[in-house]
């Protein structure tokens, strides 16, 4: 008997698993896409041979263009004040040279180029002999 009943009631629990039903998605609810769109024609045509393209300072002189503008004009008084300052009459390498340990830039006086010029030291006390 107790082996009919085992024989009764597995196939029983096992079907009674199919009975429970899960609830399954619902295929309308479900949102669609936007269709894809084609981008606008430029009209782009492709490069012929032969002919003459843009360098890379060409793009870059024209990607400064683009973003800033080009050349904006100076007001007045920022003319006046480059003219004082002598722009016309500055080295053209000037920032190329400016950082060089052998050109004097400013007359910086003999207290501070001796000050830069003292050896390094690990003392706690700094000293500079003034000439």
């Amino acid at each position: 008997m107790r082996k009919s009943l085992i024989l009764f009631l597995t196939p029983a629990i096992a079907l009674g698993g199919c009975a429970h039903r899960t609830s399954t998605p619902d295929e309308f609810a479900v949102a669609r896409n936007a269709p894809l769109v084609i981008p606008p024609d430029y009209t782009l045509t492709p490069p012929v041979a032969g002919t003459v393209t843009s360098t890379p300072e060409d793009s870059q002189q024209q990607a400064i263009e683009a973003l800033f503008g080009g050349p904006a004009p100076r007001p007045p008084s920022e003319t006046l004040l480059l003219d004082e300052a002598g722009r016309d009459r500055a080295a053209l390498g000037a920032r190329s040279v400016a950082g060089d340990p052998a050109t004097n830039v400013i007359d910086m006086g003999a207290t501070t180029q001796a000050i830069i010029a003292a050896p390094a030291s690990d003392s706690d006390v700094a000293s500079a002999q003034v000439p």
